[in-house]
């Protein structure tokens, strides 16, 4: 019960904001007619209850289920299955996040869909999936994380030279995207419960750190779909010369 009552407090944190700024735009701006406020104000109160009932979910169900997985995964002596199993678990979970389903469906429909909503999925699966595949040999190896974050940074300032400035935009807000709820409660968990158990492996400083290194990855692999758009506008321009 409490856990239940801490995720409505946290929703209520999370959307009477929203609702006041809409209450007030509706009186300065919107003007939108009695139906039509209505019609909003039903829309947040279901956002509501939704958020409630996920946020519940996650800590009854997702929060716990990862520490039981990461606590596995660590007792295995089979380093490079565990690595194999986090590249997967991370692609999945991808496919799960609601904020990721969101973007790309915006993608594809300010591109007109000249920009597939598939591809960009699965390329921001594999960024993700790359990403807790080196986190997890970082809790392995002891690997401090500036080793992995300063060179993928480097290499984002790179490839922002060669890409479109759209495909630029669309990796940062990747970045944000893929870190949500989804991502941060269940793969965290696991990293630090998987890194609790692994012996000379300090959860503090490495089951901590995956979520940098999940907004870090998929900005590298949204750019390099970029490149490879870049690589064939140059091709087919050359063609039609």
């Amino acid at each position: 019960m409490d856990i239940f009552l801490e995720s409505l407090n946290d929703s209520f944190l999370a959307t009477i904001p929203l609702l006041i700024i809409v209450v007030i735009l509706q009186f300065i701006l919107l003007r939108l007619n009695k139906k039509q406020f209505i019609k909003m104000i039903r829309a947040l109160f279901l956002t509501f209850v939704g958020l409630t009932l996920f946020l519940y979910g996650i800590e009854i169900g997702f929060s716990k289920m990862g520490s039981e997985i990461g606590i596995a995964l660590g007792n295995l002596d089979e380093k490079w299955l565990v690595v194999i199993i986090g590249f997967i678990l991370g692609g999945v979970i991808t496919f799960a996040e609601p904020a990721v389903t969101i973007l790309i469906k915006q993608i594809e429909e300010v591109t007109f869909g000249s920009i597939s909503k598939r591809l960009v999925l699965i390329f921001l699966a594999i960024g993700v999936a790359f990403a807790i595949a080196l986190s997890m040999i970082r809790i392995y190896f002891g690997i401090p994380i500036l080793y992995f974050m300063i060179p993928g940074y480097i290499l984002v300032f790179i490839l922002s030279r060669f890409v479109n400035p759209l495909f630029l935009a669309l990796a940062i807000d990747a970045g944000g995207v893929v870190t949500g709820p989804m991502i941060a409660s269940v793969l965290l968990s696991i990293t630090v419960a998987m890194s609790s158990v692994i012996e000379n492996s300090n959860p503090l400083l490495d089951g901590f750190g995956l979520v940098a290194m999940v907004a870090l990855m998929p900005i590298i692999s949204i750019m390099i779909l970029g490149f490879i758009y870049e690589i064939k506008s140059k091709g087919g321009a050359r063609n039609d010369d």
